[in-house]
């Protein structure tokens, strides 16, 4: 272990002064220190500066695809080399989240700026605001008429919508139609005529308004049936004709459909594995806030019924408790990870004990617990748990340092940055070849201990 291996912990620790950030600018190579220092919900001055015109793109480009970036200071990319406009007009994308808009002076750049593909990526941007959308439902460009159609369809006039529905343009036409298939049967028809469409050719079985010859004539075709069969404007007797086909997938389709009871869905021949990942039933989705509705499902033998009420942010609290205790592991996942009601102790258990990768992500959670793990976590066989005693406020300084001791390396690396250790054991982790980037993160690191560690490390003044 040598000091350069703890010093990109100093690129995320909160205390960390100018000086000290400006020497890791100068490690442009080491792709870690960049994104950390990228990912700081803060910079100084000077540092923010020495990013947005730093020499190397790699640096300017890492700033551009940071969430957590002043939109300014991601904006100002604007006036250095040309090449860096594609940067801004892509942005961040982070998992699980929308990140802040840039200001607006700068999408009037970048929506007007010469290069096509420039004003494209704009408009596609996940985090371009709907008032900057809005106008870009009359705009020349058929491209940004159809990222109108796809990102503000209903917060365009009607005369607008009507104006996109006919549109001279094949494509708007077709991402027009897309947004009120639901709805139009008439639409919906144009588009399994489009050859336009063809790309869309399942979410139009799925999810576009059925009358019956089209219906029929799909049913013939013989294709995507398992689409079709899910989608609620399907009539009921020709999904019925279904509950015995030879495709599994088909039969459970069939088996989700609203209007059945329990006595017939379990009349049919479904299977549903815990692994397996399904859409969140349309039918549910469009009762997401009918109380009656959702207790229905929750109250369903069938998990796919199970699984689409978890997510729906209008389940009764009672039903909530209920899906907390669910047999099937899918639905106690997504209630975790999408209601905001969902117990603590399920997202604890979940975390300690599910194997699903998402499962890690649930201690990000708001409602994940954190008093009373001291007590509860300290002394557990399970060193993840171990490590969650560190959540807890009223865990003591004695009790971190304990645990900055700790056989796993997982929860010395948890201990490491707590403010709460004593300074002379945060010193000692520096050497701990496991765990030292996790110590040069901890704000009570003194500034002059970060000046040394980079001196150690060989880092340029």
């Amino acid at each position: 272990m040598t000091a350069r291996d703890a010093v990109p912990g100093l690129a995320a620790n909160t205390a960390a002064p100018a000086a000290v950030l400006l020497r890791l600018l100068k490690l442009e190579d080491d792709w870690t220190v960049v994104t950390r220092l990228t990912y700081r919900t803060s910079l100084p001055d000077e540092v923010a500066e020495a990013m947005v015109t730093h020499p190397d793109r790699r640096v300017r480009s890492a700033l551009a695809e940071s969430a957590h970036a002043d939109p300014e200071l991601r904006a100002r990319l604007l006036d250095g080399p040309a090449s860096d406009a594609i940067l801004v007009a892509c942005g961040p994308n982070p998992y699980g989240m929308t990140a802040p808009p840039l200001p607006d002076h700068a999408y009037e750049r970048l929506l007007t700026h010469e290069r096509a593909h420039i004003r494209h990526e704009t408009a596609d941007a996940p985090s371009t605001p709907a008032h900057v959308l809005l106008p870009l439902a009359t705009h020349e460009d058929p491209r940004l008429r159809v990222a109108a159609c796809r990102r503000v369809w209903d917060a365009l006039t009607r005369e607008v919508r009507e104006a996109l529905l006919d549109d001279e343009d094949p494509q708007v036409r077709t991402y027009a139609a897309l947004q009120v298939m639901e709805h139009d049967a008439q639409r919906t028809a144009w588009l399994v005529e489009a050859s336009t469409a063809n790309l869309w050719r399942m979410e139009i079985l799925a999810y576009g308004k059925l009358e019956r010859p089209l219906a029929e004539r799909l049913l013939a075709e013989g294709r995507h049936l398992d689409r079709l069969v899910s989608n609620p404007s399907f009539p009921a007797d020709l999904a019925a004709g279904l509950a015995g086909h030879e495709d599994p997938a088909v039969r459970l389709a069939v088996s989700a459909r609203p209007e059945l009871s329990e006595e017939e869905r379990a009349a049919i021949d479904w299977k549903l594995a815990p692994e397996d990942r399904l859409e969140t039933l349309l039918w549910v989705w469009r009762a997401r806030e009918d109380a009656d509705v959702l207790r229905r499902c929750a109250r369903s033998a069938h998990a796919w019924l199970r699984r689409s009420a978890a997510v729906c942010p209008g389940l009764p609290d009672d039903c909530v408790e209920l899906l907390a205790d669910d047999e099937d592991f899918a639905v106690r996942l997504l209630l975790a990870e999408r209601h905001p009601k969902a117990p603590p102790e399920l997202l604890l258990d979940l975390y300690l004990h599910g194997t699903h990768r998402a499962v890690s992500m649930l201690v990000y959670r708001p409602g994940f617990p954190s008093a009373g793990l001291a007590a509860r976590c300290a002394d557990a066989a399970d060193p993840r748990e171990r490590a969650l005693a560190l959540r807890d406020p009223a865990a003591t300084g004695e009790l971190v340092e304990r645990l900055s001791r700790d056989d796993d390396a997982r929860v010395r690396f948890a201990a490491a940055c707590d403010p709460r250790l004593p300074l002379p054991r945060l010193l000692e982790l520096l050497d701990d070849p496991h765990v030292s980037s996790s110590a040069a993160a901890n704000p009570t690191l003194p500034v002059a201990e970060m000046t040394a560690l980079l001196d150690r490390a060989g880092v340029p003044r």
